[in-house]
Formats: C-alpha cells, sequence, structure tokens
C-alpha cells in the first residue's frame, strides 16, 4: 500500500535514533503488477530490479518503491484483484504468533486492521476480521469502503437497509457503481450489517473531530476491544483466535492504490483464554508495551473489572524496570501492595535486570568478578555495594546465605507469559502450596533499587508507601552523595546531589511533623535502632551522610543539647558547673539541678556519679586539663628545660601519653585509617604527636638538645592550633572558628595571585637596585620577604635614594648581616639606579596587593554569603502554584470516580431510576451486551429484530457460504426474488436416528410435521409452521441456507438445557456480593477442540429424559436423582434458539430449566458434586462465576442472564 510505505519513509527520515530498518512487507496478486515480467529473472537474483510507470500501468498496479519485501501470489488469473487474501491471512496468523519485546514487556504481535478507503475487496477482509474477532480501525474521510462503514456505524441496525447502502454506494464509488449487480448490493448490505453488529470491534477514528486523540490511541483502543471476551462469529471454521497486524490499503484492490500489503507492527496478540482476568491481563500488558496509562486508568481499571493484588506482580516488575512511574502508581492505587509484591527472588530479579548505564551496576559487575568463579548474582554481592555506600556504621542488609540455602519464591500467579529484557517472569511467579520468602522490609529494597539507578518518580513513589521514611529518607541521601562522587557523568552527578538535597529536606519535613505532635517521642525517634536500615538511627545515617540541615533543626539541636547536659537540667548556668567541677563538695548544696526528682533530692554518691558522667561536664574537664598541659609544656619549654628531664618534663610526657590513650580512635586503632584521615583535626593530631615524638628524640641526644627544644617549640604551636577544634562547640566561638577555617581554604588562591606580585616587583627590584647579589639568603630577603613586608608598610629606605647610608649596608657584600649595597657613584657615594622608576613600581605594587586584591577578597565573602541567602530562600518557598492545581486535580477525580461508584450501586440495589440521572464520568463500553435467545435485538444493535446467528454467511465445519439475507429480507413475507440460497444436508453416521439428506419430495414423504412423527417430535413451541415443497419454513425468517444442515431433522429440534446453580460462598460461608447483588455460580462443561464452554445440556435420545452432554458428566447412578431435580425445576425459557447451525428448513428450540441449590450443605448438591465425572478425558466440567464476560455460547449466556434475573443475581 502506498501510504504505508510513505508513512514508513517519512518516519524514517524524522526519527533521529537509530531503531533500526522497519520491515514492510506488500502482499499483493501476482496478476494485477504492472511490469511483472521484469521480475522474473532466468538465473534468479536479489534484490530484484523492479521498474515502475505509473502512467501506463493501465488498469493494473505498480509495486510501491517504499516497501522493502513483496509477495506475490499467482493463481494463474490476470487482472483479478484478492488473490493474495488467504495467503495473507495465514502469514498474520503466523507473524503474530511471534513474541517480540516493546516497553520492557514480551508479548505477542497483534493484530489490528486499519482501513484507509478501500474497494470491493477492502470489505471482504473487514468483514473476515471481523469475523474472526480482530479489531478494526477505520479512518473516516479516507473515501470509498471507510466512507461507507464509518457513515452507517452509528446506526441502529434496522435502519441500515439496502436503499441506504446503494445510496451510500453511489456517492463514494461512483466510477464503479453502474458494474454493482442488485445480489452484489445485497452481499455488501449483509457484511456491512454484521460489521456494524459487532460495533465493540469497530473503532471509527475521526481526525480533528469530537475530541478525537491521535490515530495511535484509536489503534490501541481498538486493540483492547480485541483483547475483550468477544463472541465470535457463528460460521468461523477454525477454533482458534487469528492475529497479526495489518493496514488495509486506500483503494482496496482498485487501480488507484499501488498494491495490496501488510504492515507488521510488533506489540501484542489476543489473548485465546477468554477468561476474564486472563484477557484483562493481556489488555494491561497492551496499555504498559505503549505506556498508555491514561487508557488502561479509563478502560481497564473501572468498576466492573476487579483487579486482585496477585494480578498486577507480574506487570509491576514490567513497569519498575521499564521505569514508568504513572503504571506504579496506579496499580498501587488499585490494591497492589509492596509488601506483598517485594518477595526475595522479586528483587532478585530487579537487580539482574538493574540498568547497565548506571553506576550501581558497574560497582556490582565488579564485585562479582572478584570472586573467584563469576557466580550468579545474589543478594550479599548487593549488601557488600550497599554498605560501601551507607558506611560502616550500618550492618549488610541482606547476609549471606549458608551453603546450599537459599530462599525462592513460591506465589502462585496468572498463566500469562511476560519477558522482561530476555528473562521470563513466569519463571519467577509459580504456582506451588509452599510459603513465600520476603525481605525483613520489601518497600526499603523496592526504594533502594529504585534510588540507585537515580529514577526520581519512582523513589518518589516507593519511599511515600515506607514506614520508617525518616531513616529511609536521610540512607537515600547518603546513597546518592557516595554515589555522586564516582559518577563520571557531570549531569548525572549534579542530579544525584539535587535529588540527595530534595531527600533531605524530606526527612526534615517528616521530622517536623512528628516533632510538632509529641516532641519526646519525635527525639526518640533520632536514636532508635532500625533493624531494616543495617541496625543503625537516623542520627548516625545523618551524620555520615553529613546531612546538617537536618541537624541543625531545632527539635534535634534540643535533643543534643539534652544528651550533651546529661542528668543535669539544660539551663543550669556553665559558671555553676565549672564552680562544682573545681568544688566537687558544692554538689551537695543545690547549686546545680538535675532532671529527675530522684537525683535532685539524693545528696550521695549517685549525685556525683551523674554529675561527672554528663557529657558537658567531661568535656570541660578534657578542655581543663589539655589547658593544664599546655601550660605546663610552656613552662617547661621556657622556664624547666634541663639537660636531663626534671619532673615536670617527665610530667609533660605522661600526660601526653594519657592522651593518647583517651580516645583510641584518635589513634585510627578502631576506625579504618581511609576515614580517620578524612578529618582535618585528625591529621593536625598525628602531626603533631610525630613531631614531638622527633622533638623527644632530639631532645635525649645531648648533643642535639637545642634542636630538639626547637622542634618541641615549633610542636607547641601544633598543640595549640587544637584549641580552635575545641572551641568550635561554643555558640560564640564556634561560627567564627568554621568561618577562619574555611577562609584559609579559600585564601590559598588568592595567595597565588599575591605570590605572582610579590615575586615580580620583588626581582625586578632586585635586579635594579642590586648589582650580582650571590648571597642566597640575602636574595631571598631582597625578592620575597622585603617585598612582603611592603604591603604593611615596611618600605625599604634606600629605594627612592633619600635616606641612602653606606653604613647600613656592605659595599661588596662581604658583611654576612648586611645586605649588599645599590649600585652607586664610587665618588660622590649617590645612587646611580633611576629612582623614578622604582617608585613607579612601588606604588603600582602597593596598588594592585593593598587594594585590588583585598577587594576581590572581601567580595568573594559578599557572593558566598548571598548565595547561602538565596538557597535558604528557595527552601522556603512554599510548593508552585502549579503542583497545587495538579494535587486538586488529582483530588477531584477520585471524588468523581467515588460518587460514580455510590451511584452505580444505588441503581443495582434498585434505587432511583436511569431517566434525569447524571453523568459523572464517561463510561466507554468494550462490549455489547448478550443477544436475547431469539436472536431479537441486543443493547449494542439496536433495531436488529431478527435472528442473527443463524444469518451468518459461514456456516460452522463445513465449506458452504450461506446467501446474504440483509435484516429487511428476513420475513418470509418479504418479496425477496433474488434468494437462492444453497441446500446443505450434513452427512451424519447416525443416519437411523436422523432425516434423510435428499431435498426432493420423494425422500421427505414420509416425514410428518406439526405433529408428534413416530419417536421426534415436530411441534414448535411457535405454533404452526409453513412447509413448502415438502420442507417446513424456519418461523423466524430466512437464514439463507437450505436443507437440514448439520441438525438431525427437519423442522424444530428439541432440545433441554439444565442451568444447575449455587451461591458463590467465601471461606466463612457467606454469600460473595458485587454491587450489592449475591453472586451465582452455573455447572458448565467444555467438549474437546471447543474454546467455548456450554451448559450441560442439548439434545436427547429418544425416550430419554436427560441430555446427552449432561450424561457424558455424570455417574450413572445419579442420573435418577437429577430427573427428579429436573422435575422441580423451574421453566425460564421456552422457544426458538438462534443458533449458526439453524436453516431454512430445520432449526433449534429448547426449554431451559433452572436449578438452584441456595443453601451450601444441601444433600443433592454434595451428591452432585461426587457425581460430577467427565467420561471423556477432553472433556471438562467446572463451577463457574456468573458474569457477562464468561465464554459461553451467546444464546446460553442469554438463558443464564435470565436465571441471574430470576434470583436477583449480579451478572
Amino acid at each position: 500500500m502506498k501510504q504505508v510505505g510513505e508513512a514508513v519513509r517519512d518516519s524514517s527520515l524524522s526519527s533521529s535514533h537509530d531503531n533500526g530498518e522497519v520491515v514492510t512487507i506488500g502482499v499483493a496478486t501476482w496478476g494485477t503488477v504492472h511490469n511483472r515480467e521484469g521480475l522474473v529473472h532466468p538465473t534468479g537474483g536479489f534484490p530484484a530490479e523492479y521498474v515502475m510507470d505509473e502512467e501506463g500501468q493501465g488498469h493494473l498496479t505498480c509495486l510501491d518503491s517504499n516497501h522493502s519485501h513483496f509477495i506475490l501470489v499467482d493463481d494463474g488469473t490476470h487482472g483479478r484483484y484478492g488473490v493474495e487474501i488467504p495467503l495473507r491471512t495465514k502469514l498474520e496468523k503466523f507473524i503474530s504468533e511471534q513474541t517480540k519485546e516493546r516497553g520492557g514487556v514480551a508479548i505477542k504481535i497483534p493484530i489490528v486492521c486499519v482501513v484507509l478507503e478501500g474497494g470491493p475487496g477492502t470489505l471482504h477482509t473487514i468483514y473476515n476480521a471481523i469475523t474472526h474477532g480482530t479489531p478494526c480501525v477505520v479512518v473516516e474521510g479516507s473515501g470509498r469502503v471507510a466512507d461507507v462503514i464509518a457513515q452507517v456505524a452509528s446506526l441502529p441496525i434496522s435502519e441500515i437497509t439496502i436503499s441506504l447502502i446503494q445510496q451510500k454506494l453511489a456517492v463514494f464509488f461512483q466510477e464503479l457503481f453502474e458494474t454493482f449487480t442488485e445480489g452484489r448490493i445485497v452481499e455488501w448490505t449483509k457484511k456491512v450489517q454484521d460489521i456494524v453488529r459487532r460495533r465493540q470491534l469497530l473503532t471509527i477514528f475521526r481526525e480533528g473531530k469530537d475530541g478525537q486523540q491521535d490515530v495511535d490511541v484509536a489503534i490501541l483502543q481498538a486493540l483492547l476491544k480485541g483483547a475483550c471476551p468477544v463472541k465470535r462469529g457463528p460460521g468461523a471454521r477454525d477454533a482458534e483466535s487469528w492475529s497479526g497486524s495489518r493496514v488495509l490499503p486506500g483503494g482496496g484492490f482498485e487501480r488507484q492504490v499501488k498494491a495490496l500489503d501488510t504492515l507488521l507492527v510488533p506489540a501484542a496478540s489476543r489473548s485465546h483464554d477468554h477468561f476474564g482476568h486472563e484477557n484483562w491481563d493481556h489488555q494491561l500488558k497492551l496499555a504498559v508495551a505503549w505506556n498508555r496509562v491514561d487508557i488502561a486508568r479509563s478502560e481497564l481499571f473501572t468498576d466492573e473489572r476487579q483487579w486482585k493484588p496477585s494480578e498486577l506482580h507480574p506487570m509491576m516488575a514490567a513497569a519498575l524496570i521499564s521505569n514508568k512511574p504513572e503504571f506504579v502508581k496506579l496499580f498501587l492505587e488499585n490494591g497492589l501492595r509492596l509488601k506483598d509484591f517485594g518477595t526475595w527472588d522479586t528483587l532478585l530479579y530487579l537487580y539482574e535486570n538493574l540498568d547497565p548505564s548506571c553506576l550501581f551496576y558497574c560497582k556490582l559487575q565488579k564485585v562479582l568478578a572478584e570472586e573467584p568463579a563469576l557466580p550468579p548474582l545474589q543478594m550479599h554481592h548487593v549488601a557488600q555495594v550497599l554498605r560501601e555506600l551507607l558506611g560502616d556504621s550500618t550492618q549488610p542488609l541482606y547476609p549471606r546465605p549458608r551453603s546450599g540455602e537459599r530462599p525462592r519464591l513460591l506465589l502462585p500467579v496468572p498463566h500469562i507469559k511476560l519477558n522482561v529484557q530476555g528473562v521470563s517472569l513466569r519463571s519467577l511467579y509459580k504456582r506451588s502450596s509452599g510459603h513465600v520468602t520476603f525481605t525483613m522490609d520489601p518497600i526499603r529494597d523496592l526504594l533502594i533499587w529504585a534510588i540507585v539507578q537515580n529514577r526520581r518518580e519512582l523513589a518518589e513513589i516507593i519511599w511515600a508507601q515506607a514506614q520508617d521514611c525518616t531513616a529511609a529518607a536521610l540512607a537515600c541521601s547518603k546513597i546518592l552523595k557516595e554515589l555522586s562522587k564516582e559518577e563520571e557523568d557531570t549531569d548525572s552527578s549534579e542530579e544525584m546531589l539535587a535529588l540527595a538535597d530534595e531527600y533531605e529536606l524530606r526527612a526534615i519535613g517528616v521530622f517536623t511533623e512528628c516533632y510538632r505532635k509529641d516532641e519526646e517521642r519525635a527525639q526518640k525517634l533520632l536514636v532508635r535502632v532500625s533493624e531494616a536500615w543495617g541496625k543503625t538511627t537516623c542520627l548516625q545515617l545523618a551524620l555520615e551522610a553529613k546531612d546538617m540541615k537536618f541537624v541543625s533543626h531545632g527539635g534535634i539541636q534540643a535533643f543534643l543539647t539534652k544528651v550533651w547536659w546529661g542528668q543535669l537540667c539544660v539551663d543550669t548556668g556553665l559558671w555553676r558547673v565549672i564552680l562544682c567541677m573545681l568544688a566537687f563538695p558544692l554538689l551537695a548544696t543545690g547549686l546545680v539541678s538535675f532532671r529527675e526528682r530522684q537525683l535532685q533530692a539524693e545528696r550521695g554518691l549517685a549525685r556525683v556519679r551523674a554529675f561527672f558522667n554528663a557529657p558537658v561536664v567531661i568535656f570541660h574537664l578534657n578542655t581543663l586539663s589539655y589547658f593544664c598541659f599546655l601550660c605546663l609544656f610552656a613552662y617547661v619549654l621556657m622556664v624547666d628545660f634541663q639537660p636531663s628531664p626534671s619532673w615536670c618534663e617527665r610530667l609533660v610526657y605522661l600526660w601526653l601519653f594519657s592522651l593518647l590513650l583517651y580516645d583510641p580512635g584518635e589513634c585510627g586503632l578502631v576506625k579504618v585509617a581511609v576515614l580517620y584521615f578524612s578529618d582535618f583535626w585528625n591529621k593536625l593530631d598525628i602531626a603533631a604527636i610525630l613531631l614531638f615524638i622527633a622533638g623527644l628524640v632530639c631532645r635525649l641526644m645531648p648533643a642535639a638538645l637545642y634542636p630538639g627544644r626547637i622542634v618541641l617549640s615549633l610542636d607547641f604551636i601544633m598543640f595549640c592550633l587544637r584549641l580552635m577544634h575545641i572551641f568550635t562547640i561554643s555558640k560564640t566561638l564556634g561560627p567564627k572558628i568554621i568561618i577562619v577555617k574555611r577562609m584559609m581554604k579559600d585564601v590559598f588562591f588568592f595567595l597565588f595571585l599575591l605570590a605572582v606580585w610579590v615575586v615580580s616587583f620583588g626581582v625586578a627590584k632586585q635586579a635594579i637596585l642590586i648589582h650580582n647579589e650571590s648571597r642566597v639568603d640575602w636574595i631571598f630577603r631582597g625578592v620575597v620577604y622585603h617585598s612582603y613586608l611592603t604591603i604593611f608598610g615596611q618600605i625599604p629606605t634606600y629605594i627612592d635614594g633619600v635616606n641612602f647610608s653606606l653604613d647600613q649596608c656592605s659595599p661588596n657584600g662581604t658583611d654576612p648581616y648586611k645586605p649588599k649595597c645599590p649600585k652607586s657613584d664610587a665618588t660622590r657615594h649617590r645612587p646611580v639606579f633611576p629612582e623614578w622608576l622604582t617608585v613607579i613600581l612601588l606604588c603600582l605594587y602597593l596598588l594592585f596587593t593593598n587594594i585590588l586584591l583585598l577587594n576581590l577578597l572581601i567580595a568573594m565573602f559578599k557572593v558566598d554569603c548571598m548565595a547561602d541567602v538565596l538557597q535558604m530562600d528557595r527552601l522556603k518557598q512554599p510548593g508552585s502554584v502549579e503542583q497545587r492545581l495538579a494535587s486538586l486535580e488529582v483530588q477531584v477525580a477520585q471524588m468523581a470516580s467515588a460518587l460514580s461508584w455510590v451511584v452505580e450501586a444505588l441503581r443495582g440495589s434498585g434505587l432511583g431510576s436511569e431517566e434525569g440521572a447524571p453523568t459523572l464520568a464517561p463510561q466507554k463500553a468494550s462490549e455489547g451486551q448478550d443477544p436475547t435467545l431469539s436472536g431479537g435485538r441486543q443493547a449494542d444493535d439496536w433495531g436488529d429484530s431478527h435472528h442473527v446467528n443463524a444469518r451468518h454467511l459461514l456456516y460452522p465445519n463445513a465449506l458452504v457460504t450461506r446467501f446474504p439475507v440483509p435484516n429487511e429480507k428476513v420475513p418470509w413475507e418479504i418479496e425477496f426474488l433474488i434468494y437462492d440460497p444453497p441446500f446443505y444436508t450434513a452427512d451424519r453416521q447416525d443416519k437411523a436416528s436422523v432425516d434423510p439428506t435428499g431435498d426432493t419430495p420423494e425422500s421427505l414423504s414420509g416425514i410428518t410435521y406439526n405433529a408428534v412423527d413416530g419417536p421426534t417430535d415436530r411441534r414448535s413451541f411457535h405454533g404452526s409452521y409453513a412447509v413448502q415443497d415438502g420442507l417446513p419454513l424456519n418461523p423466524m425468517g430466512r437464514t439463507g441456507l437450505r436443507g437440514r444442515g448439520a441438525l438431525s431433522c427437519f423442522g424444530p429440534n428439541h432440545t433441554l438445557q439444565p442451568v444447575v446453580t449455587r451461591w458463590k460462598r467465601n471461606q466463612d460461608g457467606a454469600i460473595c456480593r458485587k454491587s450489592i447483588k449475591k453472586i451465582l455460580e452455573v455447572l458448565v462443561v467444555k467438549r474437546p477442540r471447543s474454546e467455548n464452554w456450554a451448559l450441560p445440556g442439548g439434545s436427547r435420545d429418544p425416550g430419554e429424559t436427560l441430555p446427552r452432554k449432561l450424561k457424558q458428566v455424570l455417574r450413572r447412578e445419579f442420573w435418577p436423582a437429577f430427573e427428579s431435580l429436573l422435575a422441580r425445576g423451574k421453566e425460564v425459557y421456552t422457544g426458538y434458539m438462534d443458533d449458526p447451525r439453524n436453516t431454512d428448513n430445520a432449526w433449534i428450540e429448547t426449554v431451559a430449566v433452572s436449578v438452584h441449590f441456595p443453601d451450601q450443605s444441601d444433600a443433592e448438591l454434595k451428591k452432585l458434586n461426587i457425581h460430577l465425572l467427565a467420561h471423556d478425558p477432553g472433556m471438562s466440567i467446572r463451577w463457574q462465576v456468573v458474569d457477562k464476560r464468561i465464554p459461553l455460547y451467546a444464546s446460553h449466556k442469554a438463558v443464564l442472564q435470565k436465571v441471574a434475573t430470576l434470583f436477583g443475581a449480579y451478572y
């Protein structure tokens, strides 16, 4: 098809992604291809060369150049279109059975018929598609067949008449209208009626009209209809649904189109099992594969469809792996619980399908590569990587299993085939009676899985389900910050840091709300050990992640203050504490107060112990001790540094040794060295201790006593710097010390700029003033030292020659204590260097150093402060208006859904009427209601007042086609001059019990109609019927086929349909309800090679009461008991059955009898269950919940609906 080829070409040209070549297969008739002789090669060749000649093609067609492949079908005819349809149908069915992956879900290739324009052959193809349950999308406005169907699709069947179709053909087929015979117009009318009758499979796409969306939405909606349990055409020959994907051409098989072809699009296939949830699963797979959560929400998750949470588990895994957060949110809204979903094997399966581009996947592969033999991924490998990210303060989240021990998932799920990235989910979810192995916290595990892949939306949805959400948010912040350090991609790293900050703010928000409700419990939350997060606490996680915003929270600071003061009251004056430290007997006077009343009342040892165990007291004692150590150290250096160590010096050594033993962690005996050296003050302590050891070694050597004293003096400076770290806890000094520390880091960048000016000015000054100075120390003084002092105003006296004096310098540079004199006049002893130049250099030097650099430094601090202010303003801003509107929209939608459910429930209980009822939300019907027993009107096919199944063109299990009979020509009273139905009577093995096969009066002369003819009752429930030419006439009208067909006898064929029902009950024995109404269960059977279930009824042997089918599922000893049940039963219907086997001369009439067991303890019900036995191995029998979606034959569903109405049950 030309349109398909052009669409593929335009898509390939406009697409910016390389998704591979689209294989477009054109299927056409060899005898209709113009220049086909050029395709014939004596020895064969590929690719074939074809010359297009559209101007000279005549009534033939040219192949489209945009197709990649062609299949040409030759049956020896010339110029005859449609020869390729049977082969194309088989090819589509074969391709539709193949599996392709899309959107993280592996599903079969679907079939949807997209109709653009089209001719007579196109109508036949559409009819076949609808007959086999294939959805069709008709593009209105494309012309011809598409417009004919589109314009009558919304009409009642009774209004689709021969005259109307004739008018439409005259409008849309002006050139070909003269060739349409009366018989062909009748055939068109019949096919159009059958197509429109199954309007649940028909989607009319009106571009730009009625709010119609894109065509892809229309196709997906059509596919969802195709996946619904729909009634098959009664004349379908094959027992299975057929699938594929095709686009019918504009122009059909006519000359305006290049060829009839097929476009195969990977997506999904129709389910062969029509029982409710299996079909819903298939529809959901389609929606997930196409990532259309809007359609899934409106079409699949409605009040009519009740999803079990376990049925959503496979699709939940697919949505997580393919990163579709909207579907995850939809599943959670519809009852899925993450605690039930997150099993051990599910989690392992998710990690096996990590995004290969994420950093965590690379780290995991490195861990696996370190194993001796490359093992399969286990959760303890994941735990190893997570511990690197969370820190050593946490224990492994997933323990290493013992040898031969591995928890397995044993979870029952529906039988659906679902693959994600090549791994089958069906192998993950298996039916078993075992137990499901869950992890400690499934929500935590899923949150970690989403966070390590930096999936913001998924993590947000899962985090909202977490219980320990504060610890979860802090852990996420820690993981993201650690991953951002190793992430090479700058954008990804920034996204991780931004997400880490977001989770820190979430932790703050949760803790703020808790603190507002209960301060004491919120503070306990900070130190509560979280078993789920490696037996750590929120406070430890916050410190590991360096979440300073969280730690600076007022509630956390109040808790830390309480911990800091121990048992003391936090409002106790610091001077009181210091006074009691110096004179602890003052504790007995009540100078300090305690929080506990018992300690406040006591005056003994417990009070002293509580005081000195308080962290604030311990800290100040250590601070006082450190001050004493520094004072003693200074005294030894300045006053008592003897050749042999004095007792004061020995006390200094002992004191320093006690400092080392105070905190072993400070020496790296507990923490890992890498973590220890990450702190600047720890590095300073190590340097001070090593320098002290070096000074001590020199001091103990008599020859190096003085150098040892110098080293110890320098070491004293380093010990004094430690005071800055001690005083960081002070509210006054702490912020200033932090500012100085940050300033020292930033000032090094400015020192480099300063060094450029200092060295450049110093070298120039030294070269101009001094000639050939050879002493290195004086060169350093002149270049660096004097230049540096000049910045602070100490200007050299000889730089301008005013204060020049030879007494202050050495003329030849021989005096080691004087600088070399500047170059001067030997006679006048005046300097000869250009004084104006040195003065200018000095001014410029002072300008750039004292003004420019210092102002830049000040500006830098102002920018930092401004950035902090702006950041705080951003944090204080409330949510945007858009977010609030979106939240309001979601709430309104939920409220509308709830109101809709209430209204439907009230209607179901009989309260209120349909008239004037408000419509809360449009509900799209996916399928029509069931037909009535006699083939009367349907809710979906209003105006269709005649039998329908009995007029289907294809007779079941036979190669015979009925004469087309439109609705208006069904009654015998209506004249139908061209009516010439074929005669068909099937050959049966039981010839003795059936009527003769001939149609001559002689062969039928022995039959008596409208009476009891021997063992055969030929009387009709509808009264006397007419007999013409020795053959009875169907009282419901023409069927398009003469003869007996597949039935036993001419005239009425009487059957019995027992409807055996009971109430559905739960485990407690209570009757289940839906929409307030009780739910029935019905006994159904299924024959071999049949896709539909049926009631256990049918024809009866002469003289027998029970139908043959019922006898096949009941033991003989229970037959008399069941006959008595039938005798006590209630007839719910007696009359004609619209059966596809009916003909003009033979039809089925039935009696439907309801046998209901209201009590589950009924003895006869128990006997029935015991005696149910299928004698045929291929036959199945079961109790099935009564629902309009169950795949019963149409006539049986209508009987079942009457029974449900009789008992007021749900249907």
